[in-house]
């Protein structure tokens, strides 16, 4: 995918070496090098981009070069996906809690960093935020789960065995309009070459807490300032979107982007940057 190329040719990619494995962030902006910065202005201070599940920092193709233009972006392909490595013994977002905030300390000096994270990274940061409020100091969740709110569950498609190139993509299309997006022009060629690379790429498949209200419990030891959005046609929230103010209580804005599925800022994003911008400058 050109756009892909072109994007992160203007990144600084940066590669962290700790006891379990590897991590990898994308970083953008003028003042990428310097993260650490005790005494940043808003425009300085390093805004923490997280994916959602089976994805990688591409899930912010469409925003980093917008959001750079007003302060330092740092997009990290969480553990386990992307390529970043997968700590052992670890499943799902709540595993992944302790070695987040390892990520985070040493990359930022134990200094508190903005958050925007998508979907599952919505939700392993909003379990990071209870457990080591010390490390956030504002998120903003997109679409996030674990608030006990979804549906019936939607009809997604495997793999098998013996389908060939073509076969593959099309259930890569299918769950992408199945999850993702609301309308099917948005699922192009290209959109499913980055579906393919990035579900190629995930390691930690047994991912359950996505349908339980774990971070709705969680809300209660945030300490943060907490916005939501989420896109008007998100599948993972036909019938129920309004009831998530009344679950996510400790939300400080909730707003909700028209026209848009579950990967709202890929398939809105000046709609949803007309939203955020204001939240992050």
């Amino acid at each position: 995918m050109v756009e892909i190329k072109r994007i992160e040719a203007q990144s600084q990619r940066i590669v962290q070496a700790y006891a379990w494995g590897e991590v990898v962030w994308h970083v953008w902006g003028t003042h990428q090098a310097a993260p650490s910065s005790t005494h940043a202005s808003s425009h300085e201070a390093p805004l923490v981009l997280l994916h959602g599940g089976s994805g990688s920092w591409t899930h912010w193709l469409r925003n980093v070069e917008h959001i750079a233009q007003y302060r330092p972006v740092w997009v990290l392909d969480i553990p386990g996906f992307g390529d970043s490595s997968v700590p052992p013994d670890v499943w799902d977002a709540d595993g992944l809690v302790p070695y987040l905030a390892e990520i985070l300390k040493a990359t930022f000096d134990g200094r508190a960093v903005d958050v925007m994270a998508f979907s599952f990274g919505g939700m392993t940061v909003g379990l990071l935020a209870a457990a080591h409020p010390e490390c956030i100091r504002s998120m903003v969740l997109v679409g996030v789960p674990g608030l006990g709110l979804f549906g019936q569950t939607l009809p997604m498609r495997g793999m098998t065995v013996d389908m060939d190139a073509t076969a593959q993509r099309d259930v890569h299309r299918h769950n992408l309009n199945a999850m993702m997006f609301a309308h099917a022009d948005s699922v192009t060629e290209d959109v499913i070459d980055l579906q393919q690379a990035n579900v190629g790429r995930d390691r930690m498949r047994r991912r359950r807490i996505a349908r339980t209200d774990v971070l709705a419990k969680a809300q209660a030891r945030w300490t943060c300032p907490v916005h939501g959005v989420w896109g008007a046609q998100d599948a993972l929230y036909e019938g129920t979107l309004s009831q998530v103010p009344k679950v996510l209580t400790r939300l400080t804005s909730f707003t909700v982007v028209p026209d848009a599925g579950h990967w709202v800022m890929f398939e809105r994003p000046e709609a949803f940057h007309a939203v955020v911008d204001p939240l992050l400058q």
